[in-house]
């Protein structure tokens, strides 16, 4: 084979990696500075996890795994793109970051934008003493 058919391959398959999003680590801190320039922050809790600990302020909560570990992206998605521009970069946040780490996978397989996933999740927010509201669900 020769160099040119090597380098359209290796071409090609940087082209397919830079189509779809990219997952990014935050911690607390980065959290804050990129919410404070109006990147939303998405929880994927349930509503009893919600009660329990309280939600970062602003965050648009919507429950993505069910008690059962099961879930409908697709549905999930839809009820997303009502609340936010989902081409636009979004922050993910669960418990302890594992969930909204999966979450942030399935997206970058499929859209094409930049996901912030809450490495450490509430958890480390609770811990730190930062500010969280009581949870305003429908």
């Amino acid at each position: 084979m020769n160099i040119r058919f090597y380098i359209k391959i290796i071409i090609g398959l940087l082209i397919v990696k830079f189509a779809f999003a990219e997952v990014i680590d935050v911690n607390d801190q980065e959290i804050i500075k990129l919410s404070n320039v109006n990147i939303p922050i998405v929880d994927v809790r349930r509503n009893s996890e919600w009660d329990q600990t309280g939600v970062i302020p602003n965050s648009i909560l919507l429950t993505f795994f069910d008690e059962e570990g099961n879930y409908n992206f697709d549905e999930w998605y839809k009820k997303l793109q009502i609340e936010i521009n989902v081409t636009d970069p979004i922050i993910l946040i669960c418990r302890s970051g594992k969930r909204s780490k999966v979450v942030a996978n399935m997206i970058d397989e499929k859209f094409n934008t930049i996901i912030y996933n809450a490495q450490s999740g509430i958890n480390s927010w609770i811990s730190k003493k930062l500010i969280t509201v009581e949870p305003q669900t429908n």
